[in-house]
């Protein structure tokens, strides 16, 4: 296990790589640059130019490549263009936010998921397999930022009952929660449902009921336990998507987390904070599919790596 766990965090590093490449050359080869925010429209050549070499944007591509690559292995982000002030420590100030919305949503996902896929698999082809798997159909072909702007439109605007947009109480996260969640819980439903129609159909499962056993703990002992496994390589990519989506929800519900910081620093043409933030949302879900790997052997020991 530990050789596979070092294994999977090498084959991180070239997958980070590419994606500093990628990032780095959009978002200097596009058009504008934060000279044009710092200095203003009038400004004369050689006031743009002193911008230019203390931001270090007079050097080549491939040299301020180099710089922020060498500045990241030493645990340095860079400094804001705009905020003078440290990525990293920018960074840290949101990823709580991030984070606690992140594990809100994929934990009310799972509670909410799990129950109402055993039900539908268990009581398949009757109203409440249809009803069911008719709410998820609706919840996979909602946009998640459309299922925010209703959820704002009638629980904030029209009947008042929670804020519009903000952070700092729990009721500023009731409404994202319930966005993400509801969303997610819609796949994780519908595997949860086909996982278990797999497991009941298998001869163990038969073979547990001419024996006598009680429903209860052939379904909930036998067949969830074995129907756990995809559901747990899901819980890892969701993980993962969940803080990578983070920019969309926040953005809609205006949380100053690091997915709102990213949009506002992509505007204002602030380089560092981008990739930085960027860098940070990608490890994240690197680590989500890392752990859902690694949960493999706590529910079924007989996989081996």
């Amino acid at each position: 296990m530990l050789r596979y766990i070092i294994k999977k965090l090498l084959l991180m590093i070239p997958a980070l790589l590419g994606l500093t490449i990628i990032v780095f050359l959009i978002l200097h080869l596009s058009p504008g640059s934060p000279v044009d925010l710092i200095a203003g429209p009038n400004a004369s050549p050689e006031v743009r130019e002193n911008i230019e070499k203390k931001l270090g944007l007079d050097q080549s591509l491939h040299a301020q490549y180099f710089t922020f690559i060498k500045n990241i292995l030493t645990g340095d982000l860079g400094t804001s263009i705009l905020q003078n002030r440290s990525v990293a420590e920018i960074i840290s100030e949101r990823i709580r936010i991030t984070f606690e919305l992140g594990i809100y949503a994929l934990i009310f996902s799972f509670v909410i998921s799990i129950p109402i896929g055993v039900i539908a698999a268990i009581k398949r082809n009757t109203m409440a397999d249809y009803v069911s798997m008719t709410g998820a159909l609706i919840g996979l072909s909602l946009p998640t930022f459309l299922f925010g702007l209703l959820l704002l439109y009638i629980f904030g605007y029209k009947l008042g009952w929670l804020p519009l947009s903000g952070y700092g109480t729990y009721q500023h996260l009731i409404l994202p929660t319930l966005t993400v969640g509801l969303t997610d819980a819609a796949i994780t439903a519908r595997m949860v449902r086909s996982s278990m129609l797999e497991q009941i159909r298998q001869d163990y499962i038969r073979t547990a009921k001419s024996k006598g056993l009680r429903e209860e703990k052939i379904l909930f002992k036998h067949a969830l336990k074995n129907a756990m496994i995809p559901i747990i390589t899901l819980f890892g990519m969701r993980l993962g998507l969940i803080f990578g989506g983070s920019v969309i929800i926040e953005t809609v519900f205006s949380i100053p987390g690091i997915g709102k910081l990213m949009v506002d620093s992509i505007f204002s043409r602030d380089y560092p904070i981008v990739q930085g933030s960027i860098l940070v949302l990608a490890t994240l879900v690197l680590i989500g599919n890392l752990i859902s790997d690694i949960l493999y052997a706590a529910v079924d020991p007989r996989i081996k790596y």
